[in-house]
């Protein structure tokens, strides 16, 4: 029995068409597979959702001042009660929330992509260059980052936020810098890598179409870990007057506001401080998720201990 040529064709066609799952719907299906995933994914969703799209059903904004509800509990003109200055506390709190989800995400991404691209170029160059970029790598791991961002406090007033971000970004990549750096130094000796330098595809080329692409799975976890990390962070800063500056709001300054009359009205500290473990929380089960999802010899190890 013979085959023509069109029959043949569309044999191999349908074939081609049956393809492996990709890696990212891979490693989808076993984000989604564990319960940590989805209870984290699930809780991220509703941070963000409450933070951006809840002050659109609030009857106040973050800047307005109820002159004749100083410190009140919850009500029905003011769900989450009141602050001393009267303002209110559900809409202050939602305000918060956006500044400390934009400073934590903006800080990771900007983070990860510095170590990732300092780490790259440190171990895929050698001598002078892979020297100088180790030896900052190693001084900034010793300098103190939270004094230093605190003496550069004064810098962030009138709006100047996303200079803070920029700062507090510059004290996340260092530790992931030294693992791309390994990576990199065993990447650059497999066939593709050596392939390309043959072929004389530029090192810089090399670096960001080839070795960078390569660890995506170690930088998206390390970014979605950093989330919290610079939370946290933000958080502490503000409490001590060092990170966001007045006009402007975040969870630390709430946080820091609230514990002075937390005894005699709770409102104006739980719920600010519940959001903030609840956000942490559920940006830590999806970090754990994702590294499980790219590893899962990883999770296999922590269960067999």
């Amino acid at each position: 029995m013979t085959i023509s040529d069109e029959e043949l064709a569309e044999q191999q066609s349908s074939i081609g068409r049956i393809q492996a799952p990709s890696r990212l719907r891979v490693v989808a299906g076993r984000f989604f597979g564990s319960l940590q995933g989805r209870i984290g994914f699930a809780l991220l969703g509703l941070i963000f959702l409450l933070a951006f799209a809840g002050p659109y059903i609030g009857r106040w904004t973050y800047t307005d001042q109820d002159f004749t509800a100083f410190l009140q509990p919850p009500s029905p003109a003011h769900w989450w009660g009141t602050l001393q200055t009267g303002a209110d506390v559900y809409a202050v709190t939602l305000r918060g929330m956006q500044k400390s989800l934009i400073v934590g995400l903006l800080a990771a991404v900007i983070g990860t992509t510095l170590a990732a691209v300092v780490g790259a170029f440190a171990g895929y160059f050698t001598g002078w260059a892979d020297r100088s970029l180790t030896w900052v790598t190693d001084l900034m791991l010793v300098l103190p980052a939270f004094l230093i961002l605190a003496i550069m406090s004064p810098l962030f007033e009138s709006g100047q936020w996303l200079l803070f971000v920029l700062v507090l970004a510059v004290f996340l990549w260092m530790v992931t810098s030294k693992i791309v750096r390994s990576m990199t130094i065993s990447l650059k000796e497999r066939e593709f890598i050596q392939a390309a330098r043959f072929m004389g595809v530029p090192p810089v080329k090399i670096i960001f179409r080839h070795i960078i692409p390569n660890m995506s799975s170690l930088l998206v976890v390390d970014a979605t870990l950093n989330v919290s990390a610079a939370i946290l962070t933000e958080t502490s800063l503000s409490y001590f007057g060092f990170g966001i500056q007045p006009p402007d709001v975040s969870l630390g300054s709430l946080i820091a506001d609230g514990a002075k009359t937390a005894i005699y009205a709770p409102w104006t500290f739980w719920f600010c401080s519940g959001l903030l473990i609840v956000m942490v929380l559920a940006v830590n089960l999806v970090g754990d998720s994702l590294r499980d999802a790219f590893d899962p010899t990883a999770q296999r190890g922590r269960e067999n201990r």
